[in-house]
């Protein structure tokens, strides 16, 4: 397949639009992401010149050509890895997670992805809208969050599916460890979430620049002793489902998620603590975070469905470990 090209004249009503939106504008079936990515890869040419800014802004009859080169070739093998499926139906399946497993190929992840046990399972039985790399999937969740996901069979599906999710209308409730206790014990923290300017494969609250990102908590309960630095067992319910949204609140909130090594810098110290808990802590190797529970309207028949997934062994055995050494 060859390159595709296509050549754009800028009218008045775009002067001082971002270039990466007015491409997305005129690309019905290219995201956002795919553009800034082209962008950033030198596909983009403003005025003949290449650009790499993303946000550029364009003005009143500047050119713009971009090109879209042929698709790499892409071959994810069919893996044999157990999948510990809570429903399964003509449109859809809903899977809990282990931690560990990243959902789809990428970067440094070319197997043992939740997509590599999927093709196995199910084989050409799973929507194409996310393309080779990404069959079925409608939503991610971390490598080393646990819990539940919907995964799309059909592209009607998908559609259906991916509407609810952009619409905010699926509901999603996680749990939590995180460091010290959260003032009030519920609430809610709307703070706009957008790429780290230092870091850009990490998120943070980005008051003016980033997106709208809701999450409701709750504490569920708090462990503490003589021996045991404060840490609370919380629930999230999300409003919206920006990347890392409950790690980066939680984090800016003061009270990061047990374990996260990307946002748990956390001020507490083991001091004083009980040698068994301060162990296990030390040897639970990921964010302590559980994606629930899930509650969406069935894309077919239009029931609403509402699953929930038990939390994996390291994650109940921590939380167990931590109310017998609290008071």
């Amino acid at each position: 397949m060859n390159e595709k090209i296509y050549n754009y004249n800028v009218f008045a009503k775009y002067n001082e639009s971002r270039i990466d939106k007015f491409l997305q504008s005129h690309s019905d079936k290219t995201s956002r992401t795919k553009i800034q990515n082209l962008i950033r890869e030198g596909f983009v040419k403003l005025n003949d010149k290449t650009i790499k800014e993303v946000s550029k802004k364009i003005k009143t009859n500047d050119k713009i050509r971009i090109i879209f080169p042929p698709p790499k070739e892409t071959h994810i093998r069919p893996q044999k890895i157990p999948l510990n499926i809570l429903y399964d139906d003509n449109d859809i399946v809903i899977i809990n997670k282990p931690p560990g497993i990243v959902v789809h190929p990428g970067a440094g992840n070319h197997d043992r992805t939740l997509v590599n046990a999927l093709l196995f399972h199910y084989n050409k039985k799973l929507s194409s809208i996310g393309g080779k790399l990404r069959p079925g999937i409608v939503h991610r969740i971390d490598k080393d969050t646990s819990g539940i996901i919907v995964v799309a069979k059909n592209d009607i599906a998908h559609n259906n599916l991916s509407k609810q999710f952009s619409s905010h209308t699926i509901k999603r409730t996680y749990e939590a460890l995180v460091w010290g206790s959260l003032k009030p014990k519920s609430g809610k923290i709307n703070e706009r979430i957008g790429r780290n300017i230092k870091n850009r494969q990490l998120m943070s609250v980005r008051k003016n620049t980033g997106k709208v990102a809701i999450t409701n908590y709750k504490t569920l309960e708090i462990f503490q002793n003589s021996n045991l630095p404060k840490i609370s067992l919380i629930e999230c319910k999300l409003e919206t489902g920006r990347t890392h949204q409950i790690r980066v609140h939680m984090s800016f909130k003061g009270n990061p998620i047990l374990g996260d090594k990307s946002y748990g810098k956390s001020k507490e110290k083991f001091k004083k603590i009980d040698e068994k808990v301060e162990k296990q802590i030390k040897n639970f190797n990921r964010q302590a975070l559980h994606a629930k529970s899930l509650g969406f309207i069935h894309p077919k028949n239009n029931k609403e469905f509402f699953f929930e997934a038990k939390k994996p062994k390291d994650f109940e055995t921590l939380v167990k470990t931590l109310k017998k050494a609290s008071f």
